[in-house]
């Protein structure tokens, strides 16, 4: 067995991992039941995880109580917490605003990670007679007089906007400076395509660029169909006043709005400003999708990847750190499940003067918008991890559930084949890193003639694999992580058994299954169950494992069989049930070869024992 694990000396002053959490358990009793931060660090005193609590005594001791409903993540700060500092809030609304401030500063290992805020685009508007939109990042300087409009969903999207509402609006994108450059130069290729109104020619007062502007910024407010009817009305009432040139010219602009607005994805009404969020957990990381839904368009999208955690806690903790930086929230916000700090950023936002409902839509055209956002994060977890990743998540999803001292690198699982009883064969099937390892198996025919049941044919090939092992022989040198055999309880006791003989320390565990013949769960040597419907990813490896087994098992009898059977066939009065009657006794068709006429004729009719012997000798006097 491997010693307990102690951590250094200096880091926790020579404590046990044990010692530790009692110590942290008994510091966090002692806590007020009161609102705050609390802010967790690791033996160097770096902050790894800030939290706050309605209660502070109650989540902070939670931590250090029993682990077994923690998520992996939360287990692997556990692990590393050292110590912690508490700050008190006069109430939970204001712990909620220290708590997202706290993470923006320190940006701990174990919070949520979002991107800085000013890392996303926003379009900028500044002030001035003839203002140019441009995407900047820097959002910090939204008190130089100008609007910024966002934040939008990537850099490439905000372009886009920015170059669609200049081409439906014909606003200049040559980047000369007006007025200043009225009347200087030539007009540039936009305008002799028809993209540009040349307003470097002055053919473009001051109010006519205003008023561009405007509609520009309606669309990018989602207020698209309301500013295709405004313009619809100024197009009617110019042809009635019959300045039809000027109506004509209304008309291609309304169709290039409306082109510009059919090219996002309409989803029907009721989304004016609505962000649609939802929450995944993947394969060794876990992911939040941001929709971005503007009168009914949706109009940018961002995902943030997180390492595994649970849903419900990524869900709350993404709304309050990405809406809590932004300064801004739309009217609606649909989410994939309930929050538990929805009350508390309603009245958070509220103060600022923000409007916002949350909704968790179970059924109906939201709740599809929910799933189309589900997909996003789910799509970009896979994109992103790594094989690698997904096995070592695996193996230590594997650790916790059988409660093993590390993550399995090496496991082997063992299985027994014998068809009716005629010449039984064990396997042991390995896997490496969570990938069938072909090279390391081995195949075993069973030696002991006395044996007629899978459970002695089993304790069998394991005294054999293991004293090999002792023995140091090649292809035979490394011991498993873990053990699984094909069985009950009673194999995985017999399994242990045999290891302990050899005086080895190897987790053994039984594949058990339903009446279907699948894998349903594992047992230890005592006879508890081990489910493994909690985690689908572990569930689908033993169930890969076990079938792999059997059909090794499976593959290498039928080929010991057929090698019997061609040797054996076309013997006169030799059929199919005398040939495994000859096998089952003599184990082996080279043990048929060297037996005497006697003992052939102790199994079979004379005639047919001379035929046997015949076909190996020469025929025997008496013939």
């Amino acid at each position: 067995m491997k010693p307990e694990n102690k951590e250094s000396a200096a880091g926790s002053g020579g404590l046990s991992a044990i010692d530790r959490i009692e110590r942290l358990k008994t510091k966090a009793l002692s806590l007020p039941a009161e609102p705050g931060v609390y802010i967790i660090s690791d033996k160097k005193g770096k902050i790894i995880y800030i939290g706050k609590a309605k209660r502070l005594k109650n989540r902070v001791s939670s931590y250090f109580q029993d682990s077994a409903g923690h998520s992996a993540k939360t287990r692997r700060m556990v692990g590393r917490a050292q110590d912690f500092d508490t700050i008190v809030a006069a109430s939970e609304f204001e712990a909620l605003v220290l708590e997202c401030s706290l993470i923006r500063h320190h940006r701990p290992q174990y919070n949520v990670k979002l991107k800085d805020g000013s890392g996303y685009p926003f379009i900028k508007l500044p002030s001035g007679p003839y203002p140019s939109l441009s995407v900047v990042r820097d959002t910090k300087l939204v008190k130089d007089g100008s609007r910024y409009f966002g934040p939008y969903g990537g850099w490439g999207l905000s372009k886009m906007v920015v170059d669609s509402l200049c081409a439906a609006l014909k606003l200049p994108t040559c980047g000369k400076h007006f007025p200043k450059e009225i009347g200087k130069g030539r007009p540039c290729l936009q305008y002799h395509m028809g993209r540009c109104v040349g307003v470097c020619l002055g053919e473009v007062g001051e109010d006519e660029f205003r008023e561009r502007i405007r509609r520009g910024v309606m669309m990018m407010e989602g207020k698209g169909a309301g500013l295709v009817e405004e313009m619809e009305r100024e197009m009617e009432a110019r042809a009635e006043s019959l300045q039809f040139e000027a109506a004509a010219q209304i008309r291609d602009e309304i169709r290039s709005v409306t082109a510009l607005a059919n090219r996002q994805i309409v989803v029907g009404g009721g989304m004016a400003d609505t962000d649609v969020v939802a929450a995944v957990t993947g394969e060794a990381r876990s992911g939040v999708a941001v929709l971005h839904f503007l009168d009914g368009s949706l109009v940018g999208r961002d995902v943030e990847l997180s390492e595994d955690a649970d849903e419900g806690e990524l869900l709350s903790s993404f709304v309050s750190q990405y809406y809590m930086a932004r300064g801004r929230i739309p009217r609606s916000v649909l989410l994939s499940a309930p929050i538990e700090d929805e009350a508390l950023l309603k009245d958070v936002f509220l103060s600022k003067g923000m409007k916002v409902e949350f909704a968790a839509p179970k059924r109906g055209p939201k709740a599809e918008l929910v799933k189309m956002a589900a997909r996003n994060a789910a799509e970009e977890i896979e994109r992103v991890t790594t094989r690698e990743e997904k096995t070592r998540f695996l193996l230590s999803e594997l650790k916790r559930l059988l409660d093993l001292p590390e993550p399995p690198a090496r496991i082997e699982a063992v299985d027994i084949s014998n068809l009716g009883d005629s010449g039984r064969v064990g396997v042991v099937v390995c896997y490496k890193d969570g990938k069938p390892l072909k090279k390391a198996y081995r195949h075993f025919i069973i030696k002991d003639a006395g044996i007629h049941d899978d459970y002695h044919s089993m304790e069998e090939v394991l005294t054999r694999r293991f004293a090999r092992l002792i023995k140091g022989d090649a292809g035979f040198g490394e011991a498993p992580g873990l053990l699984l055999v094909d069985g009950g309880s009673a194999h995985a006791a017999m399994a242990e058994r045999v290891l302990a003989g050899f005086d080895l320390t190897v987790p053994v565990f039984g594949m058990v299954k339903d009446e279907k013949h699948r894998t349903r769960a594992v047992v230890t040597p005592g006879g508890a169950e081990a489910g493994l419907t909690g985690s689908p990813g572990v569930f689908a490896l033993i169930g890969q494992i076990q079938e792999e087994t059997h059909r090794s098992a499976l593959a290498f009898h039928q080929k010991q069989r057929s090698k019997f059977g061609s040797e054996l066939d076309g013997i006169a009065g030799l059929g199919e049930a005398r040939r495994d009657k000859l096998l089952r006794h003599f184990k082996s068709v080279k043990a048929v070869a060297a037996a005497t006429p006697e003992e052939l004729e102790a199994l079979l009719p004379k005639n047919a024992a001379v035929a046997v012997y015949n076909h190996f000798h020469s025929p025997f006097e008496g013939a």
